[in-house]
């Protein structure tokens, strides 16, 4: 069992990972920016490091600083959680290249179902349900186009590099393609330093449903249930629930094999995600493969009683899966709403600032994850979600009371928050009834 874990990443996914080292008995290196030193997660660790100021680019992103450290620091290994180097081969192979064990799957693996377009092109070689789209990747908008009209319109383009909802477009007609690509290939070159794209035919009307894997090096390939992500916001996800509302158990059955065939086809390690698209129809399609945890493992953590972070952890010190297939029960259901500071009514400006009053919510089936307490300064230089509020229920109807309930109870003062934002779409009717796809903010704002 790996004995250090230096965790390269902050706020509640550093505070998540610090809390699985305790329970293991490993010791915890936290690392930090000077604008992160008084974070929770700085805290709590049982050493921690400094590794540079100011942007990601600088301390989060600079992979020098962060091996130098973890070597310093005498650590065996390094937990990227997610985000930042969290899917970068480069400092996966940094981190065998100085003896570190890197939590997640190998370089290699992280390549081919990192680029988009090589994973759209390997899971089709396998037989994995693809959204019909180009097979090869494109950087010609002239070309492009052509292929464009063979898939025939509405077409999504995107970044083969892409992730958070940067370098996607979408064009619904031939008038408007080339714009639309090369606003998405700059916006691709500008975020990953990448101009390769592909095109995929437009599924109108979608909702977003993953499934959560987890494999060991052992050839077990588990695969843990669905997520349905469909309420999200310029592709970022604010709501997470499980089970999905519009999977049914065959459908479940079906994506669940194809997710572990996805994995199994890349030898794959370690947790991971195989994110699919479903059309009104009930036909499910691969969009992308996600080689880390997840911001939202908690909702499958809780239907499942497993412990991802963990089995993580187990799986990297060269041990089997500690369940099988057949162990896995998804029982009741959970949700899972990301609170940001930000400002909704203002197209959900970020609001940083001082934590001037906390209340967080508890109780039965309640959890949140969160690196927020009273007096803390929320730094304004990078991502602006500040907690996970998860509730579990009996099923889908209360599980909605419960998290209704708890985000009225929530109070955090001194910054502006999605808070009420989240609480009215508890109230909304489309969402109760299990009908929003992922147009639905859009509805919801009246756009």
């Amino acid at each position: 069992m790996l004995q250090k874990i230096l965790i390269a990443n902050r706020g509640e996914i550093a505070v998540r990972i610090i809390r699985a080292c305790r329970n293991m008995g490993i010791r915890s290196v936290a690392v930090y920016s000077r604008e992160d030193q008084d974070s929770m997660h700085v805290q709590m660790a049982d050493q921690r490091i400094c590794i540079g100021e100011g942007p990601s680019r600088n301390s989060y992103l600079n992979m020098q600083n962060i091996i130098t450290a973890a070597v310093n620091m005498g650590a065996d290994a390094i937990h990227p959680g997610y985000g930042f180097l969290s899917e970068n081969s480069t400092f996966a192979r940094l981190c065998a290249e100085n003896g570190l064990v890197f939590i997640g799957p190998d370089a290699d693996t992280i390549d081919r179902m990192g680029n988009k377009s090589q994973a759209r092109k390997t899971m089709m070689e396998a037989g994995v349900p693809v959204v019909p789209g180009t097979k090869d990747p494109v950087y010609d908008s002239a070309v492009a186009k052509e292929m464009a009209a063979k898939i025939g319109y509405p077409v999504m383009i995107k970044a083969s590099s892409g992730g958070g909802g940067k370098g996607m477009r979408a064009a619904m007609s031939e008038d408007e393609f080339e714009f639309q690509f090369d606003m998405a290939q700059r916006e691709s070159a500008n975020a990953f330093g990448d101009d390769t794209m592909y095109i995929e035919h437009l599924v109108e009307n979608p909702r977003h449903v993953e499934v959560q894997i987890m494999a060991d090096s052992f050839g077990n390939v588990v695969a843990l249930g669905e997520r349905d992500c469909s309420v999200q916001r310029n592709h970022q996800k604010l709501i997470e629930e499980s089970p999905s509302p519009v999977v049914s158990p065959a459908m479940r059955e079906a994506m669940c094999e194809a997710a572990v065939l996805a994995a199994k086809t890349v030898g794959y390690t370690n947790a991971g995600t195989i994110e699919f698209i479903v059309n009104p129809k009930g036909e499910f399609f691969f969009m992308e493969m996600n080689t880390r945890i997840q911001v939202e493992h908690g909702v499958t953590e809780m239907v499942t009683g497993t412990d991802l972070v963990m089995e993580q952890i187990r799986v990297a010190s060269g041990l089997p899966l500690s369940f099988t297939q057949e162990d896995i029960r998804v029982q009741g259901h959970a949700i899972e709403c990301r609170i940001n500071a930000e400002i909704p009514e203002k197209n959900f400006m970020p609001s940083p600032g001082k934590i001037t009053g906390l209340h967080l919510p508890g109780g039965n089936g309640v959890r949140v994850d969160s690196g927020l307490y009273t007096g803390y300064t929320i730094p304004p230089d990078y991502d602006s979600m500040i907690a996970k509020i998860l509730v579990h229920a009996s099923d889908r109807e209360a599980a909605i009371r419960k998290m209704h309930a708890v985000l009225d109870e929530t109070v955090i003062l001194g910054v502006n928050t999605n808070l009420d934002f989240q609480y009215r779409i508890m109230e909304n009717a489309a969402f109760r009834e299990g009908k929003a796809d992922t147009g639905f903010i859009d509805q919801f704002l009246g756009k």
